[in-house]
């Protein structure tokens, strides 16, 4: 005999086995739906919305992620490797406007002369607020002499705009290094 012969204490003990199964089945049953497909709508007032249900109504239907419609063609498909993530393509679909190279040279000269004036106005500022810095330790201005956190406020501010004006001089560096 595999099981024991059933007892008061056995059978109560079988009793609450029943809804754990049953719950289980039912999270089991409801996996499926956690994996549908998830839909993009539009509510009334132009809201994006995203949801894997159906929508209330009044809710236009953009695009489905998996339906086989031509508007899916279009979207990310799934890698496999993770689940819900998706892989993109870093090609331009055909039917994205193409630039030739003289226009997309010009854009690149507007572009970095653009930067090159942005760059010249960060290193003079940079040079101002430096001078005004004074390595740390400027001159105290006439009311900051009686008052010692005045002056210490003053120079952390010409600190940080210090910082804030090298850490711009240096972005707009390598941006344009990046121009073709």
């Amino acid at each position: 005999m595999l099981f024991p012969p059933p007892t008061g204490k056995c059978c109560a003990a079988r009793r609450h086995r029943w809804p754990i199964a049953l719950i289980a089945a039912m999270a089991l049953s409801a996996a499926p739906a956690a994996l549908a497909d998830i839909c993009k709508y539009l509510d009334k007032e132009g809201n994006v919305i995203y949801s894997n249900v159906p929508p209330e109504k009044g809710l236009k239907r953009l695009s489905c992620e998996g339906e086989s419609s031509p508007s899916s063609a279009s979207s990310p498909k799934r890698t496999g490797a993770v689940e819900g993530v998706t892989a993109r393509s870093t090609t331009s679909p055909s039917s994205f406007p193409r630039v030739d190279s003289t226009t997309q040279k010009s854009r690149d000269d507007v572009r970095r002369k653009v930067l090159l004036e942005e760059l010249s106005i960060e290193e003079k500022l940079l040079a101002e607020v430096r001078t005004a810095y004074a390595e740390g330790a400027p001159v105290p201005l006439p009311d900051e002499r009686a008052n010692a956190d005045k002056y210490r406020e003053r120079i952390n501010k010409l600190r940080q705009m210090v910082s804030v004006h090298q850490k711009n001089v240096d972005a707009l560096k390598k941006e344009i290094a990046g121009i073709r």
